[in-house]
């Protein structure tokens, strides 16, 4: 049939890896990882069934090693608790909690690895050293000499979480700023953080000078510029990605208030070459600019001793690779810098490459399998974030992954070098309408609690309903909510109710009318071709939609459509006085059951599941796109021979939750 559609179809990779933050060796899954995990696997059975199940992979894991893991433990081990266990144990007991309890919310990895554990973390220890060596070898890395918390009383070093401040970049919202970044990603200098607190001593901690190998981040300007703009002009790129990346490209800025302009009028002559911005008379600051970095360390300097508060601005600093923490990935010596360890951040941002290298050695592929994933032009990876992380998976990811190349990296990687990978960030999911934080005043609901009251399904939709490409949402369960009322809807069962009773609904009437009058075997007739029309409409805004990680579009797709099915049957079935325009009202409903199934199927993979073994769909081909556009005879199990599975009365395919079954029983016992 035509094609009547002009839209150009988006072009998807040959080969995809899927990948999703890394939950802390500390946690466990909380509702703000659920919001990134779920995206990541939705488009990843996606694309097992676009481009086929062979061709994707999806990662992720724990990321065992850093400071969070070490204070967690230490506390721990202060109540009482673990003695008898190491940081490994801890951090793997959390790990197998973590899969636990993704498992339940089927979330379907190739491989959920863990940075320090098994295979994995051996595998994770050799792609660390080959990275800093041939970023080293490229020119890419230095030792340089920066300040670094001592906790005197303790007699040792503090790092990451170690440190409580206040984050010194400008109108930044964060709870709490740690060593040398706050909860909120941002990035600055150790000696930037305001009012320092050592978690050891409760005191605050003095600053000393260590070496440390640094990635020489600045120098990437002009290719990440490059990078930015190319995205920038993507349909799949979210708009507040590209603006925040693009502030860490400004010159070095630094904020000084109002009420110290008379000091700094006064020592003006001794900072380095700065420009001043104009000043507004009204604004609460004003702001001075560097060309160079160093200018502006200098600067802080000189304002700290004469008694000056500031703030500094978004910029790319030298990004930190290794640290003295004794539970890290172990640094190879380079450039007289020796027994040190990788800092967390670096290391996790390669951990992906070595959990797929972990994955295809578990199924026999050769060594050097995982280059067709990561070092391929046919190939993509997209890695699905917070936005708190944009700053590492976008600048510094990138940069690290174009200097890997060689000297002199041009944008577009030949094959066999590191590829870019597409960046696919989150607005933040606040809770109540809150910032929700294990570290803050409003702590997150933990993932398996959801459970106690909605099904995997249920959260599933209402997640991948949420528009979180483009706002920040709020996550109100009526469940968790003690001020709301009775007859108040809940927003998690609304986006399950286009399951639980629209799709019921008509997969229920279709399989009753079929048992009632055709002895449960689907009739034959002709499809009509405005139905075939319809199908490839919906098919096709889903598929670009997929293509735009615009899930809350999916979704809005889907129900549309679904709900559409309903009013066609509605509407038809009284014209239906003989079995014949009864069959054929049942096929054309099939056709368009087919394929809103095939769409579902990455969101509710178990119940789409079910619904084709019932009604005789062959799994091995029926959620392919390869069969997508033809009638659902193509995909139908020849051994069944059209024969429906019996459908007792109220069955369901797609079930509430236990206690809201419990809870409408009691109502209609009152009523």
């Amino acid at each position: 049939m035509e094609n009547k559609f002009v839209r150009p179809r988006p072009v998807f990779p040959k080969r995809a890896v899927i990948t999703s933050g890394m939950p802390y060796g500390n946690k466990l899954i909380h509702f703000g990882h659920l919001g990134m995990i779920l995206r990541a696997d939705v488009f990843a059975r996606f694309m097992r069934d676009r481009i086929g199940k062979d061709n994707v992979i999806y990662v992720s894991g724990t990321d065992c090693y850093g400071s969070p893991a070490v204070e967690s433990f230490r506390k721990l081990q202060e109540e009482g608790k673990m003695l008898d266990k190491t940081l490994l144990d801890y951090v793997s007991e959390n790990h197998d909690k973590q899969k636990e309890i993704l498992d339940k919310f089927e979330i379907s990895f190739n491989l959920y690895g863990g940075s320090a554990i098994g295979r994995a973390g051996e595998i994770h220890k050799d792609v660390s050293k080959w990275f800093i060596e041939t970023l080293f070898k490229n020119g890419m890395v230095s030792k340089r000499s920066s300040l670094q918390f001592y906790d005197r009383e303790n007699k040792c070093l503090l790092n990451g979480r170690q440190v409580v401040g206040k984050c010194p970049i400008e109108n930044c919202q964060s709870e709490k700023g740690y060593a040398d970044e706050c909860d909120l990603g941002h990035q600055y200098l150790p000696q930037d953080l305001i009012d320092p607190i050592s978690t050891l001593s409760g005191k605050k901690p003095e600053l000393v000078k260590i070496e440390n190998l640094y990635f020489d981040l600045q120098k990437c300007t002009p290719l990440l510029e490059q990078w930015i703009d190319s995205i920038d002009r993507q349909s799949d790129t979210a708009p507040f990605m590209v603006k925040e990346i693009r502030e860490f490209f400004k010159k070095p800025e630094i904020y000084i208030k109002r009420e110290f302009f008379d000091v700094f009028e006064k020592i003006r002559t001794s900072l380095p070459h700065f420009t001043e911005l104009e000043r507004n008379e009204k604004a609460p600051s004003m702001t001075i600019v560097f060309d160079k970095l160093e200018d502006r360390e200098k600067a802080c300097e000189i304002l700290s001793q004469n008694g000056i508060r500031y703030r500094t601005g978004k910029t790319l600093t030298p990004f930190r690779l290794t640290g003295n923490i004794s539970w890290g990935v172990p640094c190879p010596e380079i450039d007289g810098i020796k027994d040190q360890t990788f800092y967390v951040w670096p290391e996790s941002l390669w951990a992906p490459i070595s959990f797929t290298k972990t994955y295809l050695e578990s199924i026999g592929k050769d060594e050097k399998e995982w280059e067709k994933y990561w070092c391929d032009r046919e190939a993509q990876v997209y890695q699905f974030l917070g936005e708190d992380n944009i700053y590492f998976y976008g600048p510094a990811q990138q940069a690290m992954w174009l200097y890997m190349q060689g000297k002199n990296p041009v944008l577009n990687a030949e094959n066999g070098q590191l590829q870019l990978t597409k960046i696919n960030p989150i607005k933040s999911i606040l809770y109540m309408n809150k910032k929700a934080s294990s570290s803050g005043a409003v702590k997150p609901p933990m993932a398996s609690e959801f459970l106690e009251h909605y099904t995997a399904e249920q959260i599933r939709m209402h997640f991948l309903a949420m528009n979180l490409v483009n706002n920040n949402v709020s996550l109100s369960p009526k469940a968790f909510d003690s001020e709301a009322k009775d007859d108040e809807i809940d927003s998690v069962v609304k986006e399950g109710n286009l399951l639980t009773n629209v799709y019921n609904r008509i997969l229920r009437t279709v399989f009753y009318s079929t048992q009632s009058h055709f002895e449960g075997v689907l009739p034959k007739s002709v499809i009509d071709e405005n139905v075939m029309e319809e199908c490839k409409k919906v098919i096709l805004n889903v598929e670009k939609f997929m293509y735009d990680k615009k899930f809350h579009q999916v979704f809005n797709a889907l129900d549309v459509f679904i709900r559409n099915i309903n009013k066609y049957w509605v509407k038809e079935v009284n014209n239906c006085v003989t079995e014949e325009k009864l069959a054929h009202l049942i096929v054309n409903t099939m056709q368009m059951i087919y394929v809103a199934n095939v769409l579902l199927h990455p969101i509710a993979p178990s119940g789409t599941e079910n619904v084709a073994d019932y009604i005789g769909f062959d799994k091995n081909i029926c959620f392919s796109w390869e069969h997508i556009f033809g009638s659902f005879e193509t995909v139908l199990d020849k051994d069944r021979k059209r024969k429906l599975t019996t459908l007792k009365p109220k069955e369901d395919f797609f079930k509430r939750h236990q206690s809201q079954l419990d809870e409408l029983a009691k109502k209609n016992g009152q009523e």
